[in-house]
């Protein structure tokens, strides 16, 4: 049984490493197919929009008793009514139908009648209510401006945090990499697209910004690391990072993903469609897309916008040096010195050797360091005669 923590714990001391940073084409590959099945399903399928932003007419049929075939009865008695068009149906709580076609106009009363027949309920149970498509968009003006803004400052302000425009840039793809991702999703399923479903939109882009952040912030603090002790380069600085911030991405995740993924099931199974379903939905995929976006995305494009700078091109290549040195240095009992790629404080580790203690700077201190002859207790000075 894998033991979680101490598997945490070897990535965060670098006894451990996976090379996300090594293997970006194949998560570039990745992200890229999803995108274009993205974009295939946005443009040739098309996003399903609800009533709030195409406008019609909504129809609700409260206590119902027998909901089969809610939707074959819907569009029959719709059809009946002498209306075309979509007509989509949908139970909520249980009882309760919820009909939406295209404005009824003259045939309201009509469509009513027919509802109330085809359900086996009184027609005063049936209310209808027209919905124009005014309101959503004007929704979905506000929440294009709203992104705008909210990218124009995520640039500004990591811009101004990292103290480098190409930390930003590398955000900034991540983020939309999840947003196209994530309404391509809503565009393949065809998912309702709701003003709830903007908002979670909206949402799920802070929570991405967040993570990403927090390995980025790690990244910069092994790369000041790497350039005060020139034993390891910025690539391996920023895998570290990665290592070392992996588990705790995914705890947070899980964390976030679990309340979410509770509401979802109650929206569908007991709530029907509604506000509720279609903000959960929007958060639980976003979420876990920029959860992946934060860990494969951001830091390897982020790496190979950085990899071209001259000084981190003579920090790689005088790390490559040291390493190379270390790793011709043999000790006593035969194991050999490993790369120094523990973090951004460690100057070296034996591989394979038993740690006792850590020390000050939380460096391993190793039964070979510790027993050595450099550190046995210095004997005083012979007296003179």
């Amino acid at each position: 049984m894998i033991n979680f923590s101490q598997f945490g714990n070897d990535l965060y001391t670098g006894r451990r490493s996976i090379d996300f940073i090594g293997r970006q084409r194949r998560w570039y590959t990745f992200s890229g197919i999803l995108i274009v099945l993205a974009l295939v399903g946005m443009f040739a399928r098309g996003l399903n929009f609800g009533i709030e932003f195409s406008g019609g007419s909504e129809f609700r049929l409260t206590g119902v008793s027998d909901t089969s075939n809610y939707e074959d009865k819907a569009k029959a008695a719709v059809s009946e009514a002498g209306m075309g068009g979509n007509v989509l149906a949908s139970v909520i709580g249980g009882a309760t139908v919820r009909v939406q076609t295209e404005a009824a106009g003259e045939h309201n009363e009509a469509a009513k009648a027919a509802l109330a027949k085809a359900f086996n309920v009184d027609q005063t149970t049936v209310s209808a209510s027209l919905i124009g498509p005014s309101w959503g968009q004007s929704v979905s003006q506000k929440a294009v401006q709203a992104l705008i803004t909210f990218l124009l400052l995520v640039a500004l302000v990591m811009a101004i945090y990292f103290r480098t425009w190409k930390m930003a840039v590398a955000g900034l793809v991540a983020l939309l990499h999840d947003l196209i991702i994530t309404v391509g999703i809503y565009a393949l399923f065809g998912f309702e697209i709701t003003p709830a479903s903007m908002i979670g939109f909206l949402t799920i882009l802070g929570y991405s910004l967040y993570d990403t952040v927090v390995v980025f912030d790690k990244v910069r603090e092994n790369t000041a690391d790497a350039i005060g002790s020139r034993r390891f380069s910025y690539v391996q600085a920023a895998n570290l990072a990665v290592n070392q911030t992996l588990v705790r991405s995914i705890n947070t995740t899980v964390v976030a993903l679990l309340p979410i993924f509770a509401i979802l099931m109650v929206g569908v199974t007991k709530l029907g469609p509604g506000t509720l379903l279609d903000l959960s939905l929007a958060l639980f995929v976003g979420i876990a897309v920029g959860a992946y976006s934060s860990i494969f995305i951001a830091t390897p494009l982020l790496v190979d916008l950085r990899r071209g700078e001259p000084a981190l091109q003579e920090l790689a290549k005088h790390a490559a040096k040291v390493q190379a040195k270390d790793e011709a240095l043999v000790t006593p009992a035969g194991a050999k010195i490993a790369d120094a790629e523990v973090s951004g404080r460690h100057t070296g580790v034996i591989a394979d050797a038993p740690v006792d203690d850590v020390d000050s700077l939380g460096r391993p201190v190793h039964k070979w360091a510790a027993t050595g002859p450099r550190n046995q207790p210095k004997r005083p000075p012979r007296s003179r005669r």
